[in-house]
């Protein structure tokens, strides 16, 4: 097996705490040496670049199977290496749904065979995304799940989440639940505001969030079981979090990389584009997210990769369908807040990689001896303008068109093997 080192990087590896100037060295899809090792076989030149861990992306979109026309799982790995993401869970929202132990097998297989990068897969909560019948969370555990999710779909009844919780508590799975109450954002296409008031847009109020958050935290202390409250955008959301971590529960945040950058100002003059799910809110909510990165409360960020074609999105703003592709623009995006002094580097790259790892129980996340050697090399200062049309994956979607970005990965390896490069 052949031997790769890579010298004169940046290395940051925020499992370890470690950033400062080193060696990695790999072998047979494996780090084999610590970082002061001395560089033998291939030797890559950094030259300053900083090296990190492979990002690990806990909600992308694939489209396969049922909806190829949106994306495929070969697109999403080639937009993913060239992102810096490594691994890429894939959520349940398939047709079929992803809700037994054979369909999450079946993608586990499509993945291995199709994909650039490592696919995991999320297994439904319910049957069929219903919010009611419960699937089966062991045997879908047994045959490679690492979390089970609703979706874009919250799991509405308190008994049913109840009955989730407790069943998954005896496996130690992850359950991720949308914290949106459907009672207070039916048919709501954008965050309740002055802003949404004059432009005339149907719009649900922060506190859906914050109720469902609450309610998913205290069922979480009863049952003991291991949540992660999904896609968290609002102020109030943030302080359900805080005030679980205080109390030790097993309570974890997602944030959208979109909800880092971008606010419902982005709309502008009926953006469809813009159009996400949860919407965009408000700068204040944006830079609260923000600090809640910083400091720790949010666990993770993620692309919330929901890719569309063209004609899903050029419609009237309320018709339009929402989401946004997130692959490319994950990283890039958290660079660019970092290069504007909102985001702490080590704090961005610790929601991207150690954490995601720890939540999902990957061995992957980290650079220590023995670790999959899925590493990127980053260009932190690299400017660029996000060209819709030069994205790899198959839709196109995306509110950062034309935007000006900072910050690039400029090489992605995957098991030891080069899987981008530009």
């Amino acid at each position: 097996m052949s031997v790769t080192s890579i010298i004169n990087a940046r290395i940051i590896d925020p499992a370890s705490g470690y950033d400062g100037e080193g060696v990695i060295v790999f072998e047979g899809g494996k780090i084999v040496e610590g970082f002061d090792a001395s560089p033998r076989g291939e030797v890559i030149e950094a030259g300053g670049l900083i090296a990190a861990p492979g990002l690990i992306d806990m909600r992308v979109q694939a489209g396969e199977p049922g909806r190829e026309s949106k994306e495929i799982l070969a697109t999403a790995g080639r937009a993913a290496a060239a992102g810096g993401v490594t691994t890429l869970v894939i959520t349940p929202d398939t047709k079929p749904v992803i809700d037994t132990a054979a369909l999450v097998d079946y993608i586990s297989r499509r993945g291995e065979a199709d994909c650039a990068v490592n696919v995991r897969v999320a297994g439904a909560l319910t049957q069929n995304l219903d919010g009611a019948s419960l699937s089966e969370i062991g045997l879908m555990q047994e045959a490679g799940a690492v979390m089970f999710a609703s979706g874009n779909r919250p799991v509405s009844d308190a008994r049913t989440m109840r009955r989730m919780l407790s069943y998954a508590a005896n496996f130690n799975a992850l359950i991720s639940n949308r914290a949106m109450d459907p009672s207070l954002s039916q048919g709501a296409v954008a965050h309740e505001s002055d802003m949404s008031s004059r432009l005339g847009l149907t719009a649900a109020p922060a506190m859906a969030e914050r109720l469902i958050a609450e309610r998913d935290v205290a069922l979480a202390e009863l049952t003991g079981g291991r949540l992660l409250i999904d896609l968290i955008s609002s102020r109030e959301a943030l302080e359900v979090v805080r005030r679980a971590k205080s109390r030790d529960l097993e309570v974890a945040a997602s944030v959208s990389i979109n909800h880092l950058c971008l606010n419902e100002v982005d709309i502008g003059d009926y953006r469809s584009f813009a159009k996400l799910d949860p919407p965009l809110r408000d700068e204040a909510d944006r830079m609260a997210l923000l600090e809640a990165v910083n400091d720790g409360t949010i666990d993770v960020i993620v692309s919330d990769h929901d890719p569309h074609p063209a004609g899903e999105k050029r419609l009237p703003y309320a018709d339009a369908a929402a989401g946004a592709v997130g692959l490319e623009i994950l990283l890039a995006g958290g660079l660019s807040q970092v290069a504007m002094g909102a985001l702490d580097l080590t704090a961005f790259l610790t929601a991207l990689t150690i954490n995601p790892a720890t939540l999902l129980g990957l061995e992957s996340g980290h650079l220590g001896v023995g670790a999959p050697a899925d590493i990127i090399l980053i260009d932190p200062n690299k400017p660029w303008v996000c060209d819709a049309d030069k994205l790899l994956s198959k839709s196109k979607n995306t509110p950062f068109d034309g935007r000006r970005m900072t910050g690039k990965c400029v090489r992605s390896f995957v098991a030891g093997q080069s899987v981008y490069t530009p």
